[in-house]
């Protein structure tokens, strides 16, 4: 591995209405948003691909909307993390992501399993077995509770060249801890806000909005430090997007780190 990883910080999804005005000049086109958008980061994270498999025309169109050098981190559909099943939907998102991988612009897909899908035998084999239908892509596996933060998990991640996502969420029993691993070429951190009163009674939006303070993203500085010796590249999003906020976020984090290391 690399000395030294590239560090790339952005956000999960940039298309938000809310957007145009706190972000984007007002009167932005929704087809424009994502060319304002790579203006400023060089990654972002495309989350409708979980609610909608999505199709080439459409990552191709992504594509020529964006420097040659930016990433895109793909979400995959919730038939494959949240509703498991439908085996043919692997296949079709497959298909949807191609040009993206063809082109070299994905940096990873993520699996993202709710909080229920606990550390089992059952799940552990579905996670094999998905992990095994979608083999030479770039897999970051992100878990929504602690039972799968444990030794053997990070070291079968390492075997697999699997991406173990660490992540930042509010200080609740059974959330993830932060933590500081790497366990493939590609490393990812992702920031969920630390909304403590609305983690499991809020909707999607309520849950993640939440502003981080630069107090708090400074915690972060030496577990990334950590990271970017061992691995090649480091992945930080921002899911806190009501408002614009993790754009917000993102650009004070790039700044905490910029006194430190590079950061695309």
């Amino acid at each position: 591995m690399a000395e030294t990883a590239q560090v790339r910080v952005g956000t999960s999804g940039y298309s938000y209405q809310d957007w145009v005005g706190p972000v984007y000049p007002p009167g932005t086109p929704k087809q424009d948003f994502l060319s304002h958008y790579a203006r400023e980061f060089s990654f972002t994270e495309l989350n409708f691909s979980y609610y909608s498999l999505p199709t080439a025309s459409t990552t191709e169109r992504m594509i020529q909307k964006t420097p040659k050098d930016f990433l895109f981190a793909v979400k995959a559909h919730k038939s494959i993390t949240h509703e498991p099943g439908a085996e043919q939907d692997v296949d079709r998102f497959r298909e949807g992501i191609a040009p993206l991988a063809d082109a070299s612009r994905l940096a990873a897909v993520l699996l993202q399993f709710p909080y229920s899908f606990h550390y089992i035998r059952e799940h552990r084999l579905y996670l094999d077995q998905v992990c095994r239908r979608m083999e030479a892509l770039p897999l970051a596996v992100e878990f929504r509770n602690d039972e799968w933060h444990r030794d053997s998990v990070l070291e079968g991640f390492r075997e697999r060249g699997i991406t173990f996502v660490n992540v930042d969420a509010p200080a609740l029993p059974r959330l993830p801890p932060a933590t500081a691993a790497a366990t493939a070429d590609t490393a990812y951190i992702r920031l969920h806000g630390r909304n403590r009163e609305q983690w499991w009674k809020g909707n999607a939006t309520e849950r993640y909005d939440y502003l981080y303070a630069e107090e708090e993203l400074s915690e972060w500085i030496d577990r990334i430090m950590a990271i970017v010796g061992r691995a090649k590249v480091l992945l930080i999003a921002f899911n806190n997007h009501f408002r614009g906020q993790s754009f917000t976020n993102a650009r004070m984090l790039r700044s905490l780190l910029g006194k430190r290391i590079p950061v695309r």
